[in-house]
């Protein structure tokens, strides 16, 4: 019995072994090794079902949306430092050097280059080719794009998200707010068009797409949040831009940022950029905006504005304490313009106007909108603090695109110091002016509170807390009254060439 045993277990263990081989595994010399089977399965995961996209709004939108190519006027085309005729115009190679928007619309050229001057060209050199975005607003061809993109053109092509190209006409366009309307005249099409949003209704962290032109790619689609909404970027007056990060660049100019229900809320404008191309700051001109300066453009080819005609600056909490407001609301009149509807009815230098039509003024950009939104001719109620009390004036609205913005040139005499003084307590040295209007400030005490201030040699004190200054002496006994009436600052007026500013300076003690 025992061989027969002895041979049933061989047979038992020889059956192992194989299974094992078969099932991945071999005994080679005492030692069992692993084999992949050769019937392995890949391996899969189960996903789950993607619930949020924006896809379906991409494919709504995207028809709608178009890249707008600008040839520029034969006589002033943009010339770039490589020398490379060919290169994509920088619609804003126009504005100067200095100007604020360029630290914002740094979108570089995409050859590495820097961006040239603007110059005159022989006649037989080819034009430059800008390129922006645009979209449709109407089923008849209206579409808006940004100013600086049509700025200095001669013919305008629309290339729809199909590739197929249309001419373009300029119906109007408006610098302050850097937008412009044009118009595609096509018998064989409607076009799918978008409308504006409220974006009052966005959010803080609310989704927005942007679909444009960037690098004359089109069609390009990226998507970001609202990041944040009334910037300031120094572009001009009626700054409220909305900050998005969806990666905006060069190209993207007068393209659209979207809701998730397709409608424009902003107007992608410009980028903040130290590299050249996107970091994540974008800015959008507000739908709201747009939607009244293109509903303007559309009717009358242009924006009429109301024009009060002053130069106005934020109140400071050292402002309002010098002159006796509770708080920085208003913006303070640092000069009432000569033969302006504000000086015909009475406002003067140093008022802080802190109400339209009964309505608190935040600030300067709010009482420039403001006033802004008024057709020319209107009659309004404005409210200066001066003297401690409120006034109410009745101004009538002049018209802001009649303004003559030329500048008269000013008179630059030499100086001749005469009698230099000190006003002790202020770290400041005071002489009499040339034209013996103000005190000239001939030396300032880097240690002083006025240094701090910002108060500079050259700068010339016109008043003190309202009343007009020749001497140190009237100087001085302004700041005594102003001490004596319990004031905690006193509100100095300067002027610098033609600019004038106000500051608040402590009352010295002693």
């Amino acid at each position: 019995m025992q061989p027969t045993q002895s041979k049933s277990r061989r047979s038992r263990l020889l059956a192992t072994v194989l299974a094992a081989g078969v099932a991945g595994s071999v005994l080679t010399g005492g030692i069992m090794t692993n084999v992949l089977p050769s019937a392995a399965e890949p391996v899969t995961v189960n996903t789950p079902v993607q619930t949020f996209g924006f896809a379906d709004v991409v494919q709504k939108v995207a028809p709608a949306v178009v890249s707008v190519r600008v040839k520029e006027k034969s006589n002033v085309v943009a010339s770039r430092d490589d020398g490379d005729d060919n290169d994509q115009a920088n619609p804003l190679d126009s504005l100067p050097r200095d100007h604020p928007l360029r630290r914002f619309f740094e979108f570089g050229n995409p050859r590495g280059g820097q961006d040239g001057q603007r110059q005159l060209r022989p006649r037989n050199a080819p034009r430059a080719m800008a390129q922006g975005s645009g979209f449709f607003i109407s089923d008849d061809g209206f579409l808006v794009t940004n100013n600086h993109v049509v700025d200095g053109g001669e013919t305008f092509t629309v290339v729809m998200d199909d590739g197929k190209e249309y001419d373009a006409k300029l119906i109007g366009t408006d610098k302050r707010t850097d937008l412009a309307l044009l118009k595609v005249d096509a018998k064989d099409r409607k076009f799918t068009y978008v409308e504006f949003a409220d974006d009052s209704k966005m959010r803080i962290g609310d989704w927005v797409v942007a679909v444009g032109n960037p690098f004359g790619l089109g069609g390009t689609v990226t998507a970001g949040i609202l990041s944040a909404r009334g910037r300031d970027i120094g572009a001009g007056p009626y700054d409220d831009f909305l900050q998005i990060d969806a990666a905006v660049n060069r190209g993207n100019s007068g393209g659209p940022a979207f809701n998730l229900n397709g409608q424009v809320v902003g107007i992608n404008t410009a980028i903040f950029s130290p590299s050249g191309g996107s970091v994540g700051i974008a800015f959008a001109i507000p739908a709201s905006t747009a939607k009244t300066v293109v509903q303007s453009l559309r009717d009358k080819g242009s924006v009429q504005r109301g024009w009060l005609g002053v130069q106005i600056g934020p109140v400071s909490q050292d402002i309002a304490d010098a002159v006796g407001l509770a708080n920085t609301d208003g913006a303070i009149v640092t000069l009432p313009e000569t033969d302006t509807p504000a000086a015909k009815a009475g406002i003067q230098t140093g008022d802080v106007i802190t109400a339209l039509n009964g309505e608190t003024v935040s600030g300067p950009r709010e009482l420039a909108r403001k006033v802004a939104e008024f057709a020319p001719d209107t009659k309004v109620d404005i409210t200066v603090w001066r003297n401690n009390a409120a006034k109410n004036l009745s101004v009538t609205l002049g018209n802001l695109a009649s303004l003559d913005e030329s500048a008269s040139a000013q008179n630059d005499s030499n100086k001749v110091p005469a009698d230099p003084s000190s006003l002790s307590g202020y770290g400041l040295t005071l002489s009499p002016s040339d034209d013996g209007k103000g005190v000239t400030v001939t030396e300032v005490d880097p240690d002083s509170s006025a240094a701090d201030k910002g108060v500079q040699n050259g700068d010339v004190i016109v008043s003190v807390n309202g009343k007009e200054v020749k001497s140190r002496r009237d100087v001085q006994t302004a700041l005594e009254e102003a001490s004596r009436s319990g004031r905690k600052a006193a509100l100095f007026q300067l002027r610098n060439g033609d600019q004038n500013r106000f500051v608040a300076l402590p009352i010295a003690k002693g």
